[in-house]
């Protein structure tokens, strides 16, 4: 079997590995959201991960303790989350106070926090279970914008397994550098075309059908590796530039779908729509890197390897994808 072959095994079946043990495309934080009316009155909205059809994950937001409720929480379960919204009132408002997330589980739920203030700016923060809380702030700098947006495109990609498998395949398929800088360079450039687009609001897709037939691109390239292994290369192997920016313009509607569930700052969104892109092209430069310096340390192996092993995993990615295409058209 050749080193390629021994590569394809390896890498797939590591990432086989890692898909079994978390849920497929799950980038599934919790989301609150503070909307600012006056000085002391904010709107919420808070959105926990479903565990069920009538179960949520046990966590709260805690607010200063001389906060009061304007409206009672109205809540209901929908789309894999409950969520509720209510109005609350404090004297002096929430500027420059604590807000605290209670009973966030280790390695359960990350929680993303986007605070709208009266005036046009927003902050956006992630709170982890090791730092369940943050200050509310006032206006905040292009530098936190620039930063925070920047490391939330790093995380999209880098937990968004789906995308992540579909770049596994097209890795596994392509052969040479420069094919390779080209069918990468591809992705990008078609995602970031329907990022901003998307973002924007000049194109409208619905979401659940995009994360379906984002599944189905990916099922697409793994049945492209098996007619490779078998001695009859595909279109992906023959043009793999036109594979990854066709499916990349699809990706990057579902990048957009995550960025939209974060939202953009209204006084810096042309920045934040550019960070975001910049850190979910981090993100991928740092898998394929991974990749390349694996596929460097397997081209130095010697080991023999029975023939069945080098379509383990196109046939792993392509069943896992193909799982998530039912359940994603069975949500529809």
């Amino acid at each position: 079997m050749s080193m390629r072959g021994l590569l394809r095994s390896i890498v797939g079946l590591c990432v086989l590995l890692g898909v079994t043990a978390a849920s497929a495309d799950e980038f599934r934080p919790a989301y609150l959201e503070l909307r600012q009316q006056d000085a002391e009155t904010w709107d919420v909205f808070w959105k926990v991960p479903a565990q069920g059809d009538n179960l949520r994950l046990g966590i709260s937001v805690v607010f200063p303790a001389d906060t009061v409720n304007l409206s009672e929480p109205r809540g209901a379960f929908h789309a894999g989350a409950y969520s509720e919204r209510w109005r609350l009132r404090r004297p002096g408002g929430l500027i420059g106070q604590t807000v605290r997330i209670d009973g966030l589980p280790s390695g359960a739920s990350d929680v993303l926090v986007r605070v709208e203030r009266s005036d046009g700016t927003s902050q956006v923060t992630r709170l982890l279970p090791s730092d369940p809380a943050f200050v509310v702030a006032a206006s905040a700098g292009a530098a936190e914008v620039a930063r925070t947006y920047l490391v939330l495109g790093v995380e999209h990609i880098l937990l968004g397994i789906d995308h992540l498998l579909f770049v596994l395949a097209l890795l596994l398929i392509v052969k040479g550098a420069g094919r390779v800088v080209a069918t990468v360079t591809a992705f990008t450039i078609a995602h970031s075309i329907t990022l901003a687009a998307a973002t924007l609001g000049l194109v409208r897709v619905p979401g659940p059908p995009v994360e379906a037939v984002i599944a189905l691109s990916i099922v697409f390239v793994a049945a492209e590796i098996v007619h490779g292994v078998r001695g009859r290369p595909g279109l992906t192997a023959c043009w793999p530039w036109l594979v990854a920016f066709i499916f990349g313009l699809l990706h990057g509607f579902g990048f957009a779908g995550a960025l939209g569930e974060i939202g953009l700052p209204q006084t810096a969104i042309p920045l934040a729509l550019f960070c975001f892109n910049v850190g979910v092209e981090l993100g991928q430069l740092l898998f394929v890197a991974a990749f390349s310096v694996a596929a460097w340390l397997m081209a130095r192996m010697r080991k023999a390897w029975p023939r069945w092993i080098e379509l383990a995993p196109a046939y792993g990615i392509g069943s896992v994808a193909m799982f998530w295409v039912l359940q994603r058209v069975a949500a529809l």
